[in-house]
């Protein structure tokens, strides 16, 4: 299953209910995870003393950027591999 990551709006425009941010969409386990990954670059960002973290988390996000295009490109000639098969 794939969905469009919808970002955060801020702390003050998030109106959560017991499942999910009304505001956004995005499930309470989605939210709290995202803010455990960023609280953990933050952290590793602080224990390295990177003066230009900026710089890190450029880097971070490119990188992720480019692995999961990676995984997707793969996916995606497996499916076409089991296609191709049966036709």
């Amino acid at each position: 299953m794939t969905k469009i990551f919808i970002r955060c709006l801020g702390k003050t425009a998030c109106q959560e209910d017991d499942t999910q941010c009304r505001t956004c969409g995005r499930s309470l386990d989605e939210i709290y995870t995202t803010r455990t990954l960023v609280d953990n670059m933050v952290k590793f960002a602080e224990k390295m003393g990177y003066q230009n973290s900026e710089a890190f988390f450029e880097y971070i996000a490119a990188k992720s950027a480019k692995k999961s295009n990676f995984l997707q490109q793969q996916a995606n000639s497996n499916i076409k591999t089991v296609n191709h098969e049966y036709h």
